[in-house]
């Protein structure tokens, strides 16, 4: 579990026992077979949206096509009814199996894809089942009736039993939402969802875990659309893959507030009833008026709540209480730091690295060793390929020819996060944080990278804390830290894994002088420690002061290499910063 999650937890629950409770001594009174029809779609469209919000909303992979699983829920109990005589007991569960198989074919080829064209290829996959189904001549299927034994059946005369059992599968999902928010699982999603690439330099295989959020979020929701085809007895494609079920997913959810358990279940409290209503009321009048309600619900919540609903009123009457610093005995607790190589030896070897973009070598026949133990600073003027000789390092990029050899392992041809767990932490030129949680949740990601338990985790991360100097802010939002502390807060984030190296990219970027002693400060203890760093850095007094050795690229090639003042003095290196002709001045 994540630090602090328990309580949360154990409220959470509390809650959801209370509603479900309540919720159904309401349904009790309801007489009206329409009204209780209502009263068990909601908990099914509730849950339909818990499965949505675990990949789209802690996940952030926005999906329009859903309605795939939803679907696949639907026909799988209804054709094993038809053909097997089973009973859905058994054919919803039969259902969230094939949808899980389902999410794994779905995402081998559409996880490849990101942002805005990973959502409009889920939109294609309920589609194409549903013109398959269709071809095949499933336009209209009927659960067959079981009079001799209904109950075995799912097939109930007193429609308040479906209530109880929709209230059941909302009451598991909803758990499966809190068990998933409150692991590594979640602040695995979260992290992905704010920033992909901090997240897989912090050691998170980002692919696996939307995969693994994608396979849970299919199977719930095919478990809801397995029940929604035994409450209303008939299924066609259209009713079950359609357009609308997709959307009914992601309107319930961003309208009461996306990542947050309880955020689909307020949507579908407001939003079903309502649009059922007036489709009863008026559907003869206004087709598709349940498409209206959607519509104008979506736009007025982005227009004055875009969190949602829960965000809102959580933050204007409930607004979370100051963090508590965090236990002495946390950071004391934490394994110490992991030393791969003795001072002075050599711990990365690199030859001959080289990185083109069509005509522009970016990185040319790079070559240069760093020691164990020692601060190496990689300098040289802007588009020098400083940045872009750290993405080949740690695989943001592939490299062309060359070699990177880090104790003994290659370093290129991996991906980010294998390059992280060989140890290597990595720092951005624009800090990269995930504003929304926590401070100590930014650390425990690096920790959870290297593959450490929880508690250790924690314990490494308050330690890390601890040694950067944040220790105190532990429980603030990223978001609300100042530069100097997000800068300290990336490093934390590297420094949790216990890494052997780490690349940081100009880590004192937009600091002042005091802000940038107090970093620098930090990276002398670091050294101390008998940590070794490789530092992109500008700001040339700083520099001076804590690197043991020069490595000055120019356009992508090794210009100069050697101890601080040799470098600084060299005529090659002043003409590449200040150029030819302010070099010939200062000779004259």
């Amino acid at each position: 579990m994540r630090y602090g999650s328990t309580p949360r937890l154990k409220r959470d629950l509390i809650t959801l026992g209370v509603v479900s409770v309540a919720y159904l001594a309401v349904s009790t009174f309801v007489t009206n077979s329409y009204y209780q029809l209502i009263m068990t779609l909601l908990p099914i469209w509730a849950a339909f949206g818990v499965s949505w919000n675990i990949l789209s909303g802690y996940g952030g992979q926005l999906s329009f096509g859903h309605a795939a699983f939803f679907g696949i829920g639907a026909y799988v109990v209804t054709l094993a009814l038809v053909y097997w005589n089973l009973t859905p007991w058994l054919g919803i569960p039969l259902g969230m199996i094939v949808a899980g198989c389902a999410a794994v074919l779905i995402g081998l080829p559409t996880f490849r894809l990101r942002g805005h064209y990973f959502a409009l290829s889920m939109l294609a996959y309920p589609l194409a089942i549903l013109y398959f189904l269709q071809y095949l001549g499933f336009q209209e299927m009927s659960l067959p009736m079981h009079r001799e034994n209904p109950a075995a059946f799912l097939e109930f005369t007193d429609p308040r039993l479906y209530t109880v059992v929709a209230v059941g599968l909302l009451i598991a999902a909803i758990f499966v939402c809190m068990l998933v928010e409150n692991s590594r699982f979640g602040l695995a999603l979260l992290a992905i969802r704010q920033n992909e690439l901090a997240a897989e330099a912090a050691g998170i295989n980002a692919r696996l875990w939307k995969m693994r959020a994608l396979v849970t979020s299919g199977m719930i929701a095919a478990s809801a659309g397995g029940l929604y085809a035994c409450v209303l007895l008939v299924v066609t494609p259209d009713s079950v893959f359609g357009m609308l079920v997709s959307a009914q997913a992601v309107v319930v959810t961003l309208f009461g507030g996306v990542a947050s358990v309880w955020g689909p279940v307020i949507g579908a409290a407001i939003l079903v009833p309502l649009a059922e209503s007036l489709n009863a009321e008026l559907g003869n009048y206004l087709p598709g008026i349940q498409g209206v309600v959607y519509g104008v619900a979506i736009i007025g919540i982005m227009l004055a709540s875009p969190d949602g609903l829960f965000w809102t009123i959580r933050d204007r009457f409930f607004r979370p209480k100051a963090p508590a610093p965090l236990p002495v005995s946390l950071a004391a607790s934490a394994p110490p730091p992991t030393r791969a190589a003795t001072a002075g030896s050599p711990l990365l070897k690199v030859e001959g690295l080289s990185r083109s973009f069509g005509g522009l070598r970016a990185v040319s026949q790079v070559s240069f060793e760093v020691n164990a133990g020692e601060i190496l600073g990689i300098i040289g003027p802007n588009g020098a390929g400083k940045t872009t000789l750290f993405n080949l390092l740690n695989g943001v990029l592939s490299s062309d020819a060359g070699s990177a050899i880090l104790g003994g392992e290659s370093m290129l041809d991996r991906k980010v996060h294998q390059v992280c767990r060989m140890g290597v932490g990595r720092t951005f030129q624009v800090a990269r944080s995930f504003p929304r949680l926590p401070l100590l949740d930014n650390v425990i990601v690096g920790a959870y990278g290297a593959g450490l338990a929880d508690a250790e985790a924690i314990a490494s991360a308050a330690q890390a804390l601890e040694r950067v100097g944040l220790a105190a802010q532990a429980g603030l939002p990223a978001g609300q830290l100042t530069n100097k502390q997000l800068r300290l807060m990336e490093l934390a984030r590297a420094l949790a894994g216990a890494p052997r190296l780490l690349l940081l990219d100009e880590t004192l970027a937009g600091l002042g002088r005091d802000e940038c002693d107090d970093v620098l400060d930090v990276l002398q203890r670091l050294r101390g420690e008998g940590m070794t760093v490789v530092i992109i850095e500008h700001t040339m007094h700083a520099m001076m002061r804590i690197a043991d050795r020069f490595v000055v690229l120019d356009h992508g090639r090794v210009l100069a290499s050697g101890l601080p003042r040799e470098v600084v003095e060299d005529r090659t290196v002043i003409e590449a910063y200040l150029g030819k002709k302010w070099a010939a001045k200062q000779d004259a």
